[in-house]
């Protein structure tokens, strides 16, 4: 069976941005590396694509190039010393017999802050960034495509528009605006929010295949950004406006059959403004009763 394997497409992701540091090294970084390991085993493979996403490039700012090395200049990280690092913290933990919910709360905050420790914001996007670098270590002659995605949303066309799996990523900020639990959210209106819609992102990936695959004989490392905000930028406005009227049109049922109004989601531009707004709206009521 695996000589008639000719490409394989690895797909896995833990997508929560504060995952457990165990859990996203699992299966963002060392996951990669063992669906790659299996793809060197069968015989007659041709390509080996792997699903990342646009931010591996950390706190950089300017353009990111489809290109390895802004993640190269970077390999000087031990990703098997990070992995023993998350798991002699675990040992610790469970040694200590502490409930499973601290020792969830603690590997979430070491994963965190290791990523900060090294240049990128969230455990999400340092796992898949050591991913990719575990990737291009030992893919040997091996050809590699690399899709990056931005935000991926709903689809636009296929299977049907506005299909999507799950509450991810920007979809928990839209339901609880629907859900009339988000009033505020800090931004800038001017901001463009690299949203891709999930059918263009299969798109992306059924074509790399297709030219990569009769490209085979060549070992190559190829990476494709998928995104819009240089084509086809959403700003934050427009995204204001465009689930204002979807709310208004077509409102949340709440548990008790009654439908939820919405104002328009309020933006402040700072974070201090955004604090202030917290306290006013809802910290000084509490300690006025």
């Amino acid at each position: 069976m695996l000589k008639k394997i000719q490409i394989i497409v690895n797909v896995a992701a833990s997508t929560n941005f504060g995952e457990r540091y165990d859990d996203a090294l699992g299966i963002n970084t060392f996951g990669a590396l063992n669906v790659l390991n299996f793809g060197k085993k069968c015989d007659e493979v041709k390509l080996f694509l792997h699903i990342s996403t646009a931010y591996v490039g950390g706190e950089e700012t300017g353009i990111i190039l489809e290109k390895g090395e802004n993640l190269k200049r970077r390999n000087d990280i031990n990703i098997f010393e990070e992995k023993r690092l998350a798991e002699e913290l675990l040992s610790q933990l469970q040694n200590q017999c502490i409930p499973d919910k601290a020792i969830t709360s603690s590997m979430k905050e070491f994963g965190l802050e290791r990523a900060k420790m090294n240049g990128w914001p969230n455990t999400y996007v340092f796992t898949k960034a050591m991913g990719e670098m575990l990737l291009g270590k030992f893919k040997g002659d091996l050809p590699l495509v690399i899709i990056r995605p931005t935000i991926i949303a709903s689809t636009y066309k296929q299977p049907f528009p506005g299909w999507i799996e799950g509450v991810r990523t920007m979809d928990v900020v839209l339901v609880n605006y629907g859900k009339g639990k988000l009033t505020c959210f800090p931004g800038n209106l001017n901001s463009a929010l690299d949203v891709i819609p999930v059918d263009m992102v299969v798109n992306a990936m059924v074509v790399a295949m297709e030219v990569h695959y009769a490209q085979h004989q060549y070992s190559c490392e190829t990476i494709y950004h998928v995104g819009t905000s240089s084509k086809n930028p959403l700003k934050l406005s427009d995204l204001r406006n465009l689930v204002h009227y979807y709310f208004t049109k077509n409102p949340w049922i709440d548990t008790n059959g009654q439908k939820v109004e919405v104002g328009k989601l309020i933006v402040v531009s700072t974070i201090n403004r955004f604090f202030l707004y917290m306290k006013i709206k809802y910290v000084l009521p509490l300690k006025l009763r």
